[in-house]
């Protein structure tokens, strides 16, 4: 793909308005280099120092070639510990990048090497201590396949972030009310079980109503910060990334959530889309021009360009809000027309009825074979206090959930709180089997949102045996205690 120029980084930062990502060109390529850094963005005429993960050449993200292994040296540059999860890679457990899981995170100055096989797909890499995570140490990871090669058809990819102006430590603090953030320091983020349900308005939170059975329930809370920008390759309207593509191009848009607190939907506009992968895993094609993104989740869609040709916004929508980011595909000499921040009205709430998630069928699914094991995990919390739960417990206090290597094993989320929390689970990739106690052939996935008070079950072959993370992906939730862990033995 083509990308015009910008002006959206500093002149002491330009390396960062490369393209997104960097091909890794050769099979046989020498070792390569990521760097956690920091870097400067321009947004809205304000300048804000980041972090990042740049290559040797000041690039952003890596793409893969098919059949080529994820091999590469992890530099930390920052002046604090680091580490990187491969989100939706199926690493060795010592590689995974959860902090002291086992490995501890890296030291400034340290470097690591990381070397597997990579599985296809959309996927990303971030940091997995919540504060730099939500101070954007991210990045695209993409696989291609031996189809994708094949395809006639450009490819775009899109990194959806919610950014405040404000260090990311303050407002985790401010959202969370006073927790103990500092870090992923998993050892501490024990404290007990919260209360379930409640909801009462905290300073600085931002709430949302909802509809149900035709019920306005506005206890339900769709976001709980209102984050200064919301970011499109780093990018917000103001100043939008613009796409070059070809008159009647066949696009594969590559969209990642890597927002710490914020859901989209993703909105494809003139142009009649067809969602053919989540989380980097191919579902029969459904048609339609927007699809609900939760944090950590991926979604391919693919749209056509009229033979016209023309400017074509690609928006990602704030859920339960006005604001909006995106960027633009264009043809050559196409006029781009300005596009307002925010739009005329809220947008709704995602999938509260599981709608989105009832449509999608994996199209390769897990081969049907006797469950071994079955366990129910209860998703609570409330906002005051800033709390949230597996089982009642935050880490440090949590219930494993146990598994042998090789296990069929059926988990199912019931979600008892009145937020909605995308569930990630480490190492796995899993199949939605039922919503709401309905048995489904839905898709595979690694990421899976459960809308407030709702049931969503999930299939899965246990991997290696290790202690995976399982956790909500959304960044305050987590850093609470949100989290447990799938002890596999052998």
């Amino acid at each position: 793909m083509t990308l015009l120029s910008r002006r959206g980084f500093l002149a002491a930062s330009s390396a960062a308005a490369l393209p997104l990502f960097l091909p890794l060109s050769a099979m046989a390529a020498p070792l390569r280099q990521l760097r956690a850094t920091t870097r400067t963005l321009d947004i809205g005429g304000r300048a804000i120092t980041v972090k990042g993960i740049l290559d040797a050449n000041g690039r952003s993200g890596v793409m893969l070639e098919p059949g080529e292994a994820f091999r590469l040296d992890l530099v930390n540059e920052l002046t604090e510990d680091t580490i990187l999860h491969w989100h939706g890679q199926h690493a060795p457990n010592a590689q995974d990048g959860v902090p002291d899981m086992p490995q501890p995170a890296l030291k400034p100055g340290e470097t690591r090497s990381f070397d597997f096989a990579a599985r296809p797909g959309t996927h990303w890499m971030h940091s997995h201590i919540p504060v730099q995570e939500m101070d954007l140490l991210a990045a695209p990871l993409i696989v291609r396949s031996a189809d994708d090669a094949a395809q006639d058809r450009q490819e775009v990819t899109i990194l959806l972030h919610d950014l405040s102006f404000r260090p990311a430590a303050e407002v985790l603090a401010e959202i969370t009310a006073g927790a103990a953030m500092g870090g992923h320091d998993m050892s501490n983020m024990g404290g007990g079980a919260g209360s379930e349900g409640g909801d009462m308005a905290m300073p600085g939170m931002d709430h949302g109503t909802m509809q149900m059975g035709g019920m306005t329930m506005g206890a339900m809370d769709l976001n709980d910060f209102a984050f200064d920008a919301y970011l499109a390759n780093d990018r917000t309207l103001d100043d939008p990334e613009v796409v070059t593509v070809d008159k009647g191009a066949r696009v594969l848009l590559r969209i990642i959530n890597g927002a710490a607190a914020t859901v989209f939907w993703v909105d494809t506009g003139a142009l009649p889309g067809q969602l053919v992968a989540t989380d980097g895993n191919a579902v029969r094609p459904v048609a339609g021009g927007r699809f609900g993104l939760a944090m950590g989740q991926r979604l391919d869609i693919e749209v056509t360009v009229p033979a016209e040709g023309g400017a074509f916004p690609i928006l990602a929508l704030r859920e339960g809000a006005v604001e909006r980011t995106g960027v633009v595909l264009a043809t050559k000499g196409a006029k781009v027309e300005r596009i307002a921040l925010v739009s005329d009205a809220p947008h709704p709430a995602f999938s509260t009825d599981l709608a989105q998630e009832a449509l999608l069928q994996a199209a390769n699914p897990l081969t049907d074979r006797p469950v071994d094991r079955s366990d129910n995990l209860m998703l609570g919390g409330s906002m005051m206090p800033y709390l949230w739960t597996i089982d009642r417990q935050t880490w440090g206090k949590h219930r494993p959930i146990l598994a042998k290597t090789g296990e069929r094993v059926v988990l199912t989320f019931h979600n008892m709180s009145m937020m909605a929390h995308p569930m990630h689970l480490h190492g796995h990739v899993f199949q939605v089997v039922a919503l709401n106690g309905q048995a489904v052939n839905g898709a595979l996935r690694d990421t899976v949102h459960v809308p407030p008070m709702s049931m969503v079950s999930v299939a899965l072959d246990a991997g290696e045996a290790a202690r995976w993370m399982l956790h909500c992906h959304h960044m305050p939730h987590l850093s609470t205690g949100m989290m447990t862990e799938f002890a596999v033995s052998a």
